[in-house]
């Protein structure tokens, strides 16, 4: 299946007007969306690439299972947040 520009909605910083911004975009199709609470939520990090990130700079909790520890970052919004997109691609190139 070929996915059309449709099929990923972009907005603006408005949130009224769709835009191809490299920084940001909405996968309402999406069967896993909205995964986080808040009403627009950026998909380009959907797999966050802070996850094994020690120092990560959004919310999250550890638990312990198991004897395992496992960062949990189910009430994170930081790289679903469009002004966030500068600050993690700074921190990917170290």
């Amino acid at each position: 299946m070929f996915l059309s520009d449709k099929d990923f909605l972009c907005y603006t910083d408005d949130m009224n007007k769709y835009d191809n911004d490299f920084s940001y975009f909405e996968n309402r199709d999406c069967i896993y969306y909205p995964c986080h609470a808040d009403e627009h939520i950026n998909c380009l990090f959907c797999y966050c690439p802070l996850y094994h990130d020690p120092d990560c700079p959004g919310d999250f909790t550890l638990i312990i299972r198991d004897g395992k520890t496992i960062k949990n970052c189910t009430d994170c919004m930081f790289p679903h947040r469009k002004d966030n997109y500068a600050k993690i691609i700074k921190r990917l190139k170290g």
